[in-house]
């Protein structure tokens, strides 16, 4: 087990940020923690650091307790905080080579990293000239320098454009290969993307802890159909299970049924039955946007 949160509290004078959080990521698990912005991800992830403390609850990283054995957790952790804090009058491989003094890591493992999340071009640049995009590259060489077990980003791509986003969670995907990813963020691509599972957390508390298909599956289901004539929406709601229709273009239908079971095959003998006829017919998938808000309102 990497990751083990138990009963997690923690509360701000009066404000409770996280309350009797519960959970565990198996190694090599790549998981995302998603809430809007203020449900306590970036709080859980200092405690999970050693940075801040619970005020309940226990968490053990890689075998080992946040409180009673800091040193050790953090020697296992790479950590991407929020605000990257990076020194911005410092050259690029000067940072790392600062900081792998600190770490004790070989000159070798520097020059590792430093292909690995693609820096090579910009060795010799001060932080300071470098993109939103190359500055997050140096934050995660950084987390990287000492060959974590366990990697734990907090909100890593925000404010990338377009680009600098596919590149980096392509370098979070590759580099997480063999490591555990604790990934926290606020957007939906970004699990889709790059993880398998997916913790969404509300007011503090935990709405949902699955696979990221167990998850859309739970769910209610859309099929898309299209006959060669208009067909009264009341008649289709006759079909077994149908909570909505909608028609969005000419003889084109949205089908909602409450289940997560494929329905096209009921759509299909339905049309047959009643001498429609089809032209397309189409599963659409639930959209991981749509239940995070269904889950967080």
């Amino acid at each position: 087990m990497s990751i083990e949160v138990e009963n997690i509290s923690k509360v701000y004078g009066e404000q409770r940020a996280l309350d009797h959080i519960s959970f565990k990521i198996n190694k090599g698990e790549i998981v995302g923690f998603l809430g809007p912005n203020g449900a306590g991800k970036s709080t859980l992830m200092k405690i999970l650091t050693t940075y801040s403390s619970a005020s309940e609850g226990f968490a053990i990283v890689t075998g080992k307790d946040v409180v009673t054995n800091k040193q050790a957790v953090q020697q296992s952790v790479g950590y991407l905080p929020e605000h990257n804090p990076l020194y911005l009058d410092m050259y690029v491989k000067e940072y790392l080579n600062f900081n792998a003094g600190i770490y004790k890591v070989s000159k070798a493992r520097i020059a590792e990293v430093i292909t690995l999340t693609g820096l090579t071009p910009e060795v010799h640049k001060k932080i300071g000239q470098l993109s939103k995009g190359y500055r997050q590259r140096v934050g995660l060489a950084n987390a990287l320098l000492h060959n974590p077990d366990v990697l734990i980003l907090d909100e890593p791509t925000t404010g990338l454009d377009p680009n600098q986003l596919v590149e980096i969670r392509h370098l979070i995907k590759n580099v997480g290969a063999d490591k555990t990813v604790f990934l926290s963020t606020h957007i939906m691509q970004e699990v889709e993307a790059i993880c398998d599972r997916v913790i969404i957390i509300n007011k503090g508390q935990i709405v949902a802890d699955k696979k990221l298909k167990d998850l859309r599956d739970d769910t209610e289901q859309t099929v898309i159909v299209e006959f060669d004539y208009r067909v009264e929406d009341a008649f289709l709601l006759r079909l077994p299970k149908a909570k909505s229709v909608k028609n969005t273009h000419d003889f084109t239908y949205e089908i909602t049924f409450a289940t997560s079971d494929d329905m096209r095959s009921k759509v299909f003998d339905f049309a047959h039955d009643n001498e429609l006829k089809i032209l397309q017919l189409n599963q659409k998938n639930a959209s991981l946007e749509s239940l995070f808000r269904e889950l967080t309102n």
